[in-house]
């Protein structure tokens, strides 16, 4: 889904580059053309020595929809000092109920099971879930327990992390999902990359630039 409208296709599991030739693939990248530089950079939540990619997303969103498989092997094979976070973006008021879900789901620890079955319950499934209390009713067929469900739905913990949401999507100027911010510093999407397959291998590039330099120590000298 893209204010611009673009079409993106469907990925295929890239294998992760080497620091080495992800730095020789840069120079094939080049910002204002195949991803955005912010002009502010963007605070990120991880500690020192992490590289942190977020994706934004909408689960209603049919490229979503057909980057999600791709995205979650990518994100299984990814180095241990990439932390990725997934952001669900409001370009509308009735988006609320599914970032709501989003937040609630992962505040239970249910990510795993649950996320995948959100994009099916919708684009296999055909509901809405656009409203509190579709979310809920399907919530609950899912076997999740609906007096907690609803208590984290409606705390404000979620709607402290519906505005941070918000906030990010704004500082990242997300036009159109799915896209990936890196680092606070870069913007991709499927229509700057010209895919979201090639909107990987630059998310790896900017990766491998956004890793602190690695030092080395001198060798000790000889004893004469």
């Amino acid at each position: 889904m893209d204010r611009r409208f673009f079409s993106t296709a469907l990925v295929t599991a890239a294998a992760w580059l080497g620091t080495s030739a992800a730095w020789a693939q840069a120079a094939l990248f080049k910002s204002g053309k195949d991803f955005l530089t912010l002009d502010r950079p963007v605070a990120t939540e991880t500690g020192t020595g992490k590289v942190e990619v977020i994706e934004f997303f909408w689960y209603s969103c049919s490229h979503c929809n057909a980057f999600e498989p791709t995205f979650a092997q990518w994100v299984k094979n990814a180095p241990k000092d990439v932390v990725v976070r997934r952001i669900p973006v409001s370009f509308r008021e009735d988006f609320a109920p599914q970032q709501r879900l989003f937040f609630t789901i992962e505040a239970m620890n249910l990510l795993d099971t649950l996320h995948p079955k959100v994009f099916a319950a919708i684009h296999v499934g055909k509901l809405a879930l656009n409203t509190d209390a579709s979310v809920l009713a399907w919530a609950e067929q899912q076997g999740v327990d609906k007096v907690k469900f609803n208590e984290i739905y409606k705390s404000f913990g979620v709607a402290s992390k519906l505005k941070r949401a918000v906030q990010l999507q704004n500082d990242f100027k997300v036009e159109g999902v799915p896209s990936l911010g890196v680092a606070g510093r870069y913007y991709i999407d499927g229509s700057l990359a010209g895919g979201m397959d090639r909107a990987l291998k630059i998310t790896e590039s900017l990766i491998a630039q956004s890793r602190p330099a690695q030092t080395s120590t001198p060798a000790a000298k000889p004893k004469s």
